[in-house]
């Protein structure tokens, strides 16, 4: 699907799940790992009834989980100094695409996250 591609008429409810999978990320910024708890709880309670969750809790997942390594790694270069200044880009990056997907799935809208790898299919 193409990232801006209406998906079937949604109910408001399915929107709001959809919209959940992707801000339940911003957890992380208080619980540790709850970048990815957050989607990963959403993802499972609701991904059997209804598709729309499921696309979007995956594409959450897989977002969040590259930015978990995305951290670990800006971690380790702390110690070369370079992470000093990567740690924080990466974490404003990863709250404005969290924003954008929350937005898009709000409108009942397919978002594909940029530079995620895909791990959960």
């Amino acid at each position: 699907m193409e990232e801006n591609q209406q998906l079937e008429p949604l109910s408001k409810d399915e929107k709001t799940w959809a919209m959940l999978c992707h801000l339940s990320a911003v957890a992380g910024f208080v619980i540790p790992f709850g970048s990815v708890l957050g989607p990963l709880v959403v993802w499972l309670i609701k991904k059997d009834e209804m598709p729309i969750v499921d696309l979007h809790g995956k594409k959450s997942l897989n977002f969040q989980i590259t930015m978990a390594i995305a951290y670990f790694v800006c971690f380790l270069l702390v110690f070369a100094v370079i992470g000093l200044v990567l740690l924080p880009l990466v974490a404003i990056f990863s709250f404005i695409m969290v924003v954008l997907a929350s937005i898009k799935a709000n409108e009942g809208k397919e978002f594909n996250y940029p530079l995620s790898l895909n791990l959960i299919k």
